[in-house]
């Protein structure tokens, strides 16, 4: 694939993963809003807890195999269809551990409802494992407009049910139904949406290969989700469910974010890497890229969230929520470092250094766990906040093998994200200083600064003339006139 080509198939991916996770996030995010009217923090706790056991397991699951997928370059059905059928096996093999784990979890909380509710919600297991495998032909043929249309079917079918549910008093079971109707769907609806299905085949030499490369990102992933639910575990047990429904809430806004954009740009990003996995010259200036790029878009939105931040919470939540601004405003501090973290994670993926990626595992969740074993003697709001610090010196940490691999370090990272920082930080100021200007109307308020925030790093990105902003833009007149030309030789 030459590079003119490479680079347009990219955009063309990019802009269906980022509608894809936008339209579907979007969704997601307004039924949020609406089932946290209707529901109590300590409801919304409840299901955080469960969640916790159910990722954890979709974990083990999908084994790492999705990214080995992606990842090899000359992956084929028999490939995929192995991954398939073993996925399916493993989801069985958790379900019957979760089902049989239950009443202690029950227990252990001492909720008792959560006996049913984790039998029920670990059904999600079984569509989980073929997602994962469908996903991973898109990423591999960058073809996200069937999962962008699969995504938002779901999401709609699912956001529906949930709140007719909470409406008419189903309370906790309305997010249970949430979660299970769909990603029912989504298996669903992609197998009409995306052209892969699988067929009669299975090879285990097959998945040995995959696994060999799996294993690590799969220990990788186990420790990083183990260590990341450690904090949901820890408030839900230690403080209550209460505290976990808040801190939920308040990392939903940033989260929200940086799974659209920021996944959006990780999902394109490890098979384009992977292509150009024989010349390190190109992949760093790829990589160069991502770094540019994500930072200008991702960074105004976390410092817009946290100038709006109790604005925000005050509008779409109301008075009962306002607990949850203090994490939401932490936690934006701490997402802000993503875009070095997927950048760097993705580039060692595709160069096929999975044992890197596992050692780099080890030694962050070895820093966390004495941050976290601080921060449980001061309190939650203490907790996160050490949590975001911690997340600033992994930054180091992510791209110290890339130094080496790419010739491409920190430094020259920083150096690349301090324009867009620092653009983002001024527009966040100036958003803060108009919400203590204007009247109390919440929502009125909200647009207003929401809308001056956009216009004033607009302005900022064009007067300082941002590298990133230029290439946006010439980006996007090269598809407009590129569009145009196609329909004039049409």
């Amino acid at each position: 694939m030459t590079e003119v080509k490479l680079k347009q198939k990219v955009a063309d991916g990019l802009f269906w993963k980022l509608l894809e996770n936008g339209g579907a996030q979007g969704i997601q995010f307004v039924i949020a809003i609406l089932l946290a009217r209707l529901l109590s923090p300590a409801e919304y706790g409840v299901v955080g807890i469960i969640m916790i056991f159910i990722t954890i397991a979709n974990v083990i699951v999908q084994n790492g195999f999705s990214t080995a997928l992606v990842q090899k370059q000359h992956a084929d059905e028999k490939d995929f269809s192995s991954v398939f059928y073993f996925g399916l096996l493993a989801s069985g093999v958790m379900y019957c551990v979760l089902y049989g784990a239950a009443p202690a979890i029950a227990r252990f909380y001492q909720i008792q409802v959560l006996e049913k509710i984790v039998r029920v919600l670990a059904l999600v297991l079984f569509p989980g494992a073929v997602i994962s495998v469908q996903t991973a032909y898109v990423s591999r043929k960058l073809e996200f407009r069937g999962l962008f249309l699969s995504t938002l079917t779901a999401s709609v079918v699912s956001g529906a049910v949930s709140i007719w549910m909470a409406y008419t008093g189903f309370g906790v079971w309305a997010m249970v139904g949430q979660q299970v109707i769909y990603y029912f769907s989504l298996m669903l609806v992609l197998f009409f949406m995306v052209s892969w299905h699988p067929a009669f085949l299975f090879a285990w030499k097959r998945l040995a290969v995959l696994f060999a490369f799996g294993w690590k990102l799969l220990t990788a992933s186990l420790i990083d989700t183990l260590f990341n639910n450690l904090y949901g575990l820890i408030m839900g047990k230690i403080y209550n469910e209460e505290i976990l429904g808040i801190y939920n809430r308040g990392d939903q806004f940033p989260k929200l974010i940086v799974n659209n954009l920021g996944a959006a740009i990780q999902s394109v990003l490890l098979p384009a890497f992977s292509s150009c996995q024989g010349s390190p010259e190109k992949m760093c200036h790829m990589v160069r890229r991502a770094v540019r790029i994500s930072s200008f878009l991702i960074l105004p939105m976390l410092f817009g969230l946290c100038a709006v931040a109790d604005t925000l919470v005050l509008a779409l939540l109301g008075e009962k929520w306002l607990s949850c601004v203090p994490y939401l405003r932490i936690l934006c501090v701490a997402y802000s470092f993503w875009p070095i973290h997927i950048t760097n994670l993705q580039a060692i993926n595709a160069a096929g250094r999975s044992d890197v990626f596992l050692k780099l595992e080890i030694i962050k969740k070895a820093m966390g766990l004495m941050g976290l074993l601080v921060g449980i003697q001061f309190g939650p709001l203490v907790l996160v906040s050490i949590k975001a610090v911690l997340d600033f010196f992994c930054t180091f940490v992510n791209s110290w093998p890339n130094k080496r691999l790419l010739g491409y370090g920190i430094g020259t990272q920083w150096a690349d994200i301090l324009p867009s920082a620092g653009l983002s930080l001024a527009m966040a100021g100036c958003v803060y200083g108009l919400g203590l200007a204007l009247p109390q109307g919440a929502w009125i308020k909200l647009c207003l600064q929401i809308g001056f925030g956009v216009g004033c790093y607009a302005v900022l990105a064009a007067i300082f003339q941002a590298e990133s902003f230029r290439y946006l833009v010439c980006l996007v007149q090269d598809r407009v006139n590129s569009r145009k030309q196609n329909i004039i030789e049409e």
